[in-house]
Parts: structure tokens; sequence; C-alpha cells
């Protein structure tokens, strides 16, 4: 009965976002609810798990996820994005460009959130596309790619953000390890698989796409022009400062004979919030004020910021309410148990899951929550290296975009694709992200 309680509030929560078209937050908070009736539950506590759960998510998370929108939003204004895409592409020439273009959505993907990351390349792509004379999709693929992979692996994105709290994992080794894993497999969705897509003509479509596309319209799509561009280095340098930050606590911490005050430093300077506090206010100042930019327009473009996220906060919240029903009705202790007993490594049953609630949903964000919630009762008894996981069912979160996802339709329409040309580009790409992410992964593991 435990694990029908299980798979009944899971398929409620699909047939909720997916038939009845429910906000996921409701859909989570309605499911959790069924979950803790079929548990047995009573319904005077059932109120304090949701609470509870809820609570514990967010604790940990929105700082993090609120000042790393505002971060990336200032990227994005500043050009500073659109400075570190000009350059690589710039440095590659027409022979590399596709390299160039794949290690620019990767760099510019990890300071900022999917859609704005998205609706800020397609100009540049254009643009690319007019001074090389190459085919759209052949150049597109490689730079959506990245930010993809991003998206899916690298904190501070709100699903590998999520799950690294949720499996009590080590910010820093998971960006590493992300980056270890995600490099090979952009190489691969990216440049290769873009060789097979130089016949796929693209039909584009003004920046602002005639049909509406979920989650773009309300993203500022402006390229900036090249005299108010920041400079190359401090655009890369103030864009990765998390990356710096994180790394370096992670390079502290994990050397031999360190002393404590150089071990207490490094907690600190590689705490998420600290890092992301530290790396908004650099972007205020150096991208910012000493950009001659408007105070009151920074602010307004941080509060604007923190409203696109509210989504996702939502998700995030829902997500650890069902979870938190799953532990106080009991599901936690026998899904560890059933789930330990099935011969398939915890890596591969990690990713699965969140391929198949990828695929019923769209959404990668709930489908790597949700996931999580259902296999972390089992990590403690395999062994298993939390941040593996955590790149694990990030990569299943990812597998095979169609129609149900909001990427896809933006895909679609910006770049004016049929629906059989969409799903031979976008959603391949998509699922060789999952595939070799998760190819990567267990050979990661194999060596740590």
């Amino acid at each position: 009965m435990t694990l029908l309680a299980v798979f009944v509030a899971v398929g409620l929560l699909i047939l909720l976002i997916t038939v009845a078209k429910l906000h996921p937050f409701v859909a989570f908070l309605l499911s959790a609810i069924a979950a803790a009736l079929l548990l047995g539950s009573p319904p005077a506590v059932i109120t304090g798990s949701i609470t509870r759960g809820i609570g514990d998510m967010l604790g940990s998370l929105t700082a993090i996820l609120c000042l790393g929108a505002m971060f990336g939003r200032i990227v994005a204004d500043s050009g500073a994005a659109q400075r570190i895409a000009d350059t690589l592409i710039g440095i590659a020439g027409r022979r590399w460009i596709t390299v160039a273009l794949a290690a620019a959505g990767f760099l510019v993907g990890i300071p900022l959130f999917y859609n704005v990351g998205f609706v800020l390349m397609v100009p540049l792509i254009f643009s690319v596309v007019q001074r090389s004379g190459l085919p759209t999709i052949y150049l597109a693929i490689p730079m959506l790619s990245g930010l993809s992979i991003a998206h899916g692996f690298l904190p501070p994105h709100p699903s590998p953000t999520a799950l690294v709290g949720q499996f009590g994992a080590d910010m820093g080794r998971t960006l590493l390890y992300g980056l270890i894993v995600g490099i090979p497999t952009l190489l691969i969705a990216g440049p290769l698989f873009a060789q097979t897509l130089k016949r796929v003509a693209a039909r584009p479509v003004p920046i602002v796409p005639a049909t509406p596309v979920p989650d773009a319209a309300a993203i500022p799509a402006v390229e900036v022009p090249e005299r108010r561009l920041p400079g190359t280095l401090v655009s890369f340098a103030v864009a990765l400062t998390p990356v710096a930050m994180l790394a370096l606590a992670t390079l502290v911490t994990s050397t031999a004979g360190m002393s404590e005050a150089a071990l207490s430093v490094a907690a600190i300077v590689g705490d998420a919030n600290v890092v992301m506090l530290v790396a908004l206010l650099l972007a205020i100042v150096v991208l910012g004020v000493a950009q001659g930019r408007d105070r009151a327009a920074l602010s307004a473009g941080c509060a604007d910021a923190v409203r696109d996220i509210a989504g996702i906060l939502l998700i995030v919240a829902g997500a650890g309410a069902l979870k938190q029903v799953f532990v106080d009705g009991g599901a936690a202790a026998a899904l560890a148990s059933w789930l330990g007993g099935l011969d398939v490594p915890p890596l591969v049953l990690g990713w699965g899951i969140a391929m198949v609630i990828r695929i019923a949903l769209g959404s990668a964000t709930v489908a790597g929550l949700t996931a999580a919630g259902i296999v972390q009762p089992m990590m403690a008894a395999s062994g298993v290296d939390p941040s593996l996981m955590v790149l694990a069912i990030g990569a299943g979160s990812l597998m095979c975009s169609h129609v149900n996802d909001s990427g896809f339709w933006m895909f679609k329409e910006y770049f004016g694709l049929t629906l059989g040309e969409t799903f031979r580009s976008w959603s391949v790409m998509e699922t060789l992200v999952g595939v070799f992410g998760l190819v990567f992964t267990l050979a990661l593991s194999a060596v740590v």
C-alpha cells in the first residue's frame, strides 16, 4: 500500500499538470495531500508536514536563487554575456565557429537562467549567421546545447542547486564534476551533432516570434550597441566569479595539510549564499555603476529578475511538500528498501526516473525535483556520491524534449521550423545531452 501511494501521488501529479493544466505548485500540493491520506497520516498532521517540507526546501534555496537571478540579469542587461560570446567567436574564426558557439553558450549559461540565456542568444546567433553565411540551425544547436547543459548540471541553476541541498552534496564539488561531465557532453551534443544539421533550413522570425512562446515574451532581447559593451576581461571575470569562488573553496578543502584558519575561510568563501552575494555586488559595481548605468534601473532590473523566478520557487516549494509527506508517512523507508532491491545501479535508476517524469511533464525542473524525492531515501545505503547523483538526475531531466516542453516551442518558433525539423534538431540534441551526461557521470563515478 505504501508504494502504491507513491505511484498514485506521482501519477496524480502528472495528470494534474498535463491534463488539468494546473500550475505545478498547486499540483504538488494536491498530490502531497493525496499521498498523505493514502499513507494513513492523520489529517491534523498533514498541514504540518506540508509546511515543514516547504520551509525546509525554500529555507536553503530562496536567497541563492534570488541572488542568482539578479546577478544573471545584470550580466545580461550590461552586455557582458554578449561580449563573452562575441569574443569567443572572434577568437575561433570560421573553422572552429561551432566550438566557439558551444563554449559561449556554456559560459553564458553559468550565470544566466535558461530562458533569459535562450532569448539573449537568439539575436547573437542571427548576427553570426549574417556575418558567416553558415546555416542557422548548424550554428544554433551548439550554443543552445551549452545553455541546456549549464541549466541541467551546474549550480546556481534552480534544479541542480535544489538537488545539492536535498542530497546534502557539496556545491563546489558538484560544480567541478558538472564541468568535467558537461564539457565532453557539450562537444558531442553541440559541434559534433551540428555537423548533421547543415541541411535543416531555418526560416527566421522576428526577435519576438509571431506565435506566443511560454516564458519568453517578458524577457527583453535587445542587442547592446558595441560602444556600450563592457570590456572583455571585465565581462569574463564577473560572469565566472561564482565558478572561481566555488573552485577555490573546493581546492582548499580538498588539499591535505591545510590549517584550520584556511579551512574556515574556505567554508565561508564556498558557501553558496556568500558566493552569489559577492558575485551580485561585484556585478552591480563593475557592470553597473562603473559603466554609468542608472542605479534605479539596476534596482528595477533586479526586482524584475526576482519576479521572473517566482514560478520556479513555487515549484521547488511544492516538491519539498511532497517529499516531506513521503518521509513523514513512512514512504521514504519503503522506497529505500524497494529501490535498493532493484538490480539497477543507483545513478542509472535516478536518471531513469527523472527521464520518465520529464517525458510525461516536460519540465526539467519538476522532473529533477520529483525524481530526487523518490531516490533520496536510498542514498545513504547506496554509498553513491551525492554530487554524482545530482548530475545523473540532471541528465535524465533533460531527455527527450518534445511538445510538452516550453523549450521545444521556443526553438521551433524562433527559428521558424516545422515540427519534424524541431524533433530532428532540438529533441535529438536534448536526448544526446541526457544520454552522454549519464555516460560520463558513470565514467566519473569509476574514478572518484
